[in-house]
């Protein structure tokens, strides 16, 4: 099939081509797993000539160390609970599933722990994970990433734990511990949950953002005694989400009751309407195609089911919440 071929299909042939594909895919790559679980076993990588699986496959198959790593995790748990093989194979778990969760899985465990992760996202199974295998929470750190020298491309920052500390006293002086984590890029900006309803949350700040936390930290004393980050993280998130929902759909605490009945002639959507339309629509955008209602959560806007040059009415009935991309 070559480029010209596919674009002269139709829109109905195109569709059904892609999702043809993506099953092949599925089942080439679960071949694959079955076919690495096997030559692991057999250690015929040797008689190769590379020293490990790992080389083999970035080395000779020509992967890359991400997907040789994918692919070796799920070859070895495969070769212990060979049910995962198909449900590659039926797209109801992926790969990132099965890294994610194979050094949780046990003889007693594995049939319930992937029936529970089928088409779960990766955040999904995150929280699955901590839910089984929960994490001490992290403490709460300042610490200062070195200016001179740029982590490489196998180092990677890990916070001191702190020790106690008086209330009373400054925040601690920053410190830093880099440890050599071989073959591993560095931590990106994260949320990554650490037990049920616990997350740890790791991202990097400028001077100016370090500034104004300090600040903060002097500043509300009187209610977080402790200067604890995670306390008045979760004060400004609560604060800016208040002010983000005011602005976009006119979310307040205590609405204001009016008789008045809203003008529905003009462009200006009421607040009273806004709120009944987000409510009505779960805050989510609300166009359903042939496989079902789009879950996009960002980038809303308000779309008049009757357009409003057509002479379509500011009122609840004929507005939808919509996506960027749905609403043009």
């Amino acid at each position: 099939m070559n480029a010209n071929s596919i674009s002269s299909l139709s829109d109905e042939q195109l569709l059904r081509g892609v999702e043809t594909a993506a099953g092949h895919e599925r089942t080439a790559t679960a071949e694959l797993i079955a076919l690495l679980a096997e030559m692991d076993a057999r250690r015929l990588y040797l008689q190769q000539g590379y020293s490990s699986m790992f080389v083999y496959c970035t080395r000779c198959l020509h992967l890359s160390e991400h997907a040789a790593y994918g692919r070796i995790e799920a070859a070895r748990a495969a070769r212990k609970y060979p049910i995962i093989l198909d449900r590659l194979a039926d797209g109801s778990i992926t790969l990132t599933t099965i890294c994610l969760l194979s050094n949780h899985l046990t003889g007693d465990n594995h049939q319930q722990l992937l029936d529970a992760a089928i088409h779960k996202s990766r955040r999904e199974v995150e929280e699955l994970v901590a839910a089984i295998r929960p994490i001490a929470a992290v403490p709460s750190a300042i610490r200062k990433l070195p200016q001179a020298k740029p982590l490489s491309a196998n180092e990677v920052v890990e916070p001191i734990a702190p020790s106690a500390p008086d209330a009373r006293a400054s925040a601690p002086t920053p410190t830093l511990e880099v440890q050599q984590i071989p073959e591993r890029p560095p931590a990106p900006s994260m949320v990554r949950p650490l037990a049920p309803e616990r997350y740890k949350v790791q991202f990097t700040i400028g001077p100016e953002t370090h500034r104004q936390l300090r600040v903060l930290q002097d500043l509300t004393r009187h209610v977080v005694p402790d200067g604890d980050i995670a306390v008045i993280f979760d004060r400004a998130i609560a604060s800016l989400l208040r002010d983000v929902e005011r602005r976009t759909f006119a979310g307040v605490q205590r609405p204001r009751s009016t008789n008045k009945v809203a003008n529905t002639t003009g462009r200006h959507i009421p607040a009273a309407v806004k709120r009944q339309v987000w409510a009505r629509d779960q805050g989510r955008c609300a166009f359903v195609g042939a496989k079902g209602r789009c879950e996009e959560r960002g980038f809303l806007e308000f779309h008049h089911l009757v357009a409003f040059a057509e002479g379509g009415a500011t009122t609840t009935e004929n507005l939808q919440l919509r996506c960027r991309s749905h609403h043009a």
